[in-house]
């Protein structure tokens, strides 16, 4: 699809990832760097979102700060894929769902207000298809701020990874951020809207933004991108088997290098899942990402180490996490 985008739309894609302007009228502020007016500019994103090349405009809340998050998997037998699919969809805070190559083969992010909540949540799917859940929950992240270039030959490259300040974090934040997750409005003054929505003054929002954005509570605020819709079809979860005192080299290795795109250390389930070190590959074909795949295998911190690649076949869902209980 990215050939159909003209010379602004891929800009935009390219350029508003992240650094959302935190202005009362940001799209005015995006189409001055653009060099067209607010109401093109708002009816470009409209029109990216209906084509399917973007999610939203608004953020990504780093995992287990408002709210819980895990990743899951779960071993299913090909005849019973849709129908366990359709039920862990139906779950509100799966927000990502894939189908990889593998036994365990379906992979889910789940988001809940509290642990509690998190921990009901794999329990029903548990229990409504009669399968087990792998619980993988995050140790440490090394480099969770997804993002894509568009440029001619270009890989995933990653920024720098912040350190995180969860006492900036205010028990009042909980909105704006779940407000983020579901996407600003495509109107002039988004920020108003969403003030207007939680009972605060639109000053107060765009400053609590910019506030959880230092503090690395926001991992990114910009456009939120659709990877297979913009040509980054080539998707490989690699998980590596590495004992405890290599992790954190393999991973800050990991993390550095082009085309991994995020990279973290996840709780093991011995004898069923003993991979703790988790890496992210997208590229624009398998070919692209299985060389990558060969440099990360390649680097010194990751000699000997035992590892798989899972390939995703097939997307389910993906949308915002769920960080307010009545969001469900």
């Amino acid at each position: 699809m990215l050939d159909r985008l003209d010379p602004t739309d891929r800009r935009l894609l390219d350029e508003f990832q992240r650094d959302l302007p935190l202005v009362p009228r940001p799209f005015a502020a995006i189409g001055s760097a653009l060099g067209v007016d607010e109401e093109e500019a708002i009816a470009r994103l409209d029109q990216l979102r209906a084509r399917g090349m973007i999610a939203r405009v608004g953020a990504t809340v780093r995992p287990n700060t408002a709210g819980a998050s895990t990743l899951a998997a779960m071993a299913v037998p090909e005849e019973r894929i849709e129908e366990v699919a359709a039920l862990v969809g139906a779950e509100p805070g799966v927000n990502h769902s894939y189908l990889r190559e593998d036994d365990w083969n379906l992979w889910f992010v789940a988001t809940a207000p509290d642990a509690d909540a998190l921990a009901a949540s794999l329990d029903r799917i548990a229990a409504k298809s009669g399968l087990g859940v792998l619980d993988l929950r995050l140790v440490r992240p090394f480099n969770i701020d997804l993002g894509f270039r568009l440029g001619a030959g270009a890989r995933a490259a990653m920024p720098e990874a912040r350190a995180t300040r969860l006492a900036a974090l205010e028990p009042s934040d909980r909105p704006i951020l779940q407000a983020l997750t579901e996407g600003l409005p495509l109107v002039a003054h988004p920020f108003a809207v969403v003030a207007r929505r939680i009972g605060r003054t639109e000053a107060e929002i765009i400053t609590r933004i910019a506030v959880l954005c230092r503090a690395g509570i926001l991992t990114r605020a910009g456009v939120i991108v659709r990877h297979r819709a913009i040509g980054w079809a080539a998707n490989a979860m690699v998980v590596w088997d590495l004992p405890e005192d290599r992790i954190e080299a393999a991973g800050r290795a990991l993390a550095r290098l082009c085309g991994v795109t995020l990279c973290y250390q996840r709780r093991t389930v011995p004898g069923v899942w003993d991979f703790p070190l988790y890496s992210m590959i997208h590229a624009r074909s398998r070919a692209e990402a299985e060389g990558i795949l060969a440099e990360s295998a390649a680097l010194p911190e990751l000699a000997g180490a035992r590892h798989r690649a899972l390939f995703s076949l097939r997307c389910f869902k993906q949308t915002g996490a769920l960080l307010k209980a009545d969001a469900a």
